[in-house]
């Protein structure tokens, strides 16, 4: 038997290639419904019990039913699949007692239990619509499932679900499983599978997988799947579509994502605030700050108000192209709305004004926060902390940071980056190295520019040996130097007769592919001899 062709979604997968012989069906959109084109489900009788074993099931059948516990228990060593199977079967109208009778199997002859006693009872509990109950048993077996096992379930399903004459939704609640453990390739397995034998999830169920797949960044994999759906005639919500608006925005591909926005209507319904705002946010990421405030007039125009998030993303983008008039004059608009901006409206704003070194606006905003009981967390403190390093102001932020225990926050790399970048405004490039000596027995490792700042400051006080030993640090954490920084290096190193030293820490550098780009070699060593010629 082949798959019905499922090739973008598949490839994107990396799931291997199928063969099948069906013809592609034309399926129902209704979960239940199976097309006549569809491939016949297969069909696993068990043998009737007899003898002892008959009379061994109606004895259990008779105690679950008068709730027997202690007769149960003396039964128990006599448990088979075999048996379990058809009390099971011969209880399955009443799915409490089933439920309760796996469980009891599970506590006092777990090894009695078979991937087909298991199928049996996410049957019953799925016709009965007892989802939370089925799911849970569906991830305790394949939490511990051998690589194939995904593809023996469904096939064990499908054999079982004519005897419990069931309902298609426990395919269903295979396929949402597989999406909210995060398993890609099972779900996309399974939704093959589905579609070969005239099954289709519910738009819940591709819900829950497209946002597994938004959550993991995988992007194009959300593209295909609806593109799937389309096909499969399986009706998007607005929570669906919103999805698809958001992955397109993070392709950059925001044709795509205009053109799903523009499609909702003709869907059935109309666009809300995450709509809006995803595409926003879509508009702002490249920079497309007019289109972007023409989307928030438009939203306003159909009925549709702006939330805190919708400024907070205009005010951000405004912030990255230092345009902060506007981002404050937006600022007010947001709060004469009546709209609370939240910690990260606040943090933007400070932030924004603490990288153009105006800690003053910075700490009138962290006072406002206060008033208005706005929680600030260490992104505020970094922003703040930034802007007094911008300004030379290390005392000042050296007291921020140990305000930071008063209120439980911890420094992460940013907060160190900022007091390091302080003491390199100073020129104290000794302090700096010192605190980050601090910053890596925290746990933490400096970006590529803080390296680059140390190391220029280094440089700038001639201080070479200091410089030599900040390059080693970077070499042993494979950064690359700043190209200027490095000449200028190789200048300072050849004036203190330290040629030798500025050839090996090149030689290293070229040998991790760390040399910047551009880097001349004759002009490098050119530099070092004229200056050592000097030096002596």
């Amino acid at each position: 038997m082949r798959v019905w062709p499922f090739r973008t979604f598949s490839t994107l997968l990396g799931s291997v290639a199928r063969t099948s012989a069906s013809v592609n069906p034309k399926l129902d959109v209704s979960l239940g419904k199976r097309n006549w084109s569809s491939v016949p489900i297969p069909h696993r009788s068990i043998p009737e019990p007899r003898g002892q074993d008959l009379d061994f099931v109606n004895v259990v059948h008779s105690h679950l039913i008068h709730s027997d516990w202690t007769k149960l228990d003396c039964l128990s060593l006599g448990l088979t699949a075999f048996r379990i199977k058809h009390i099971l079967l011969k209880t399955q109208k009443d799915y409490v007692l089933s439920l309760e009778f796996f469980n009891w199997v599970s506590t006092q002859n777990p090894s009695s239990h078979t991937l087909e006693t298991h199928c049996i009872i996410l049957h019953i509990l799925s016709k009965h619509r007892k989802f939370k109950s089925a799911e849970s048993i569906l991830r305790s077996i394949i939490g511990s499932c051998s690589i194939d096992f995904p593809s023996k379930l469904f096939e064990s399903l499908l054999y079982s679900y004519r005897l419990c004459d069931s309902s298609p939704h426990v395919f269903d609640l295979l396929f949402k499983t597989f999406a909210h453990l995060k398993k890609f390739r099972y779900a996309s397995d399974t939704f093959c599978k589905m579609k070969d034998y005239g099954f289709l999830p519910t738009v819940l169920s591709c819900n829950a997988f497209l946002s597994s797949l938004l959550k993991f960044n995988r992007y194009r994999i959300v593209l295909a799947f609806y593109g799937e759906m389309r096909r499969s005639r399986i009706s998007p919500n607005l929570y669906t579509v919103n999805m698809v608006i958001c992955a397109s925005c993070k392709l950059g591909r925001l044709d795509k994502a205009t053109v799903v926005f523009e499609e909702m209507r003709t869907m059935g319904f109309s666009p809300n605030v995450v709509s809006y705002n995803t595409l926003i946010s879509g508009y702002c990421n490249k920079g497309l700050l007019s289109s972007a405030m023409k989307l928030r007039s438009a939203m306003e125009k159909n009925g549709v108000p702006p939330n805190a998030i919708t400024f907070s993303i205009l005010i951000n983008r405004f912030c990255k192209d230092v345009k902060l008039q506007e981002a404050s004059k937006l600022f007010g608009e947001m709060k004469g709305m009546n709209l609370s901006p939240t910690t990260v409206t606040y943090n933007i704003l400070i932030n924004g004004y603490s990288k153009v070194g105006n800690g003053e606006m910075g700490n009138r905003l962290f006072e406002e926060m206060s008033r208005f009981q706005v929680k600030a967390d260490i992104l505020t403190y970094n922003a703040l902390i930034l802007g007094l390093c911008k300004e030379g102001k290390t005392k000042k932020a050296a007291y921020l940071v140990k305000e930071l225990d008063e209120k439980s926050l911890v420094p992460n790399a940013s907060t160190f980056s900022a007091l390091i970048y302080g003491q390199c405004v100073l020129k104290k490039s000794e302090h700096a190295f010192q605190i980050y000596k601090s910053m890596i027995k925290s746990g933490f490792i400096p970006c590529d520019q803080t390296f680059r700042m140390l190391l220029s400051t280094f440089c700038q006080n001639e201080d070479y040996d200091g410089a030599v030993q900040l390059l080693k640090e970077m070499l042993k954490r494979h950064k690359a130097p700043d190209l200027n920084n490095l000449y200028e290096l190789c200048a300072g190193l050849g004036r203190c007769g330290k040629v030798q030293t500025a050839i090996m820490l090149c030689t290293e550098l070229e040998a991790q592919h760390l040399l910047p780009e551009g880097f001349d070699k004759p002009k490098a060593f050119g530099l070092l001899h004229n200056n050592e010629d000097a030096f002596e």
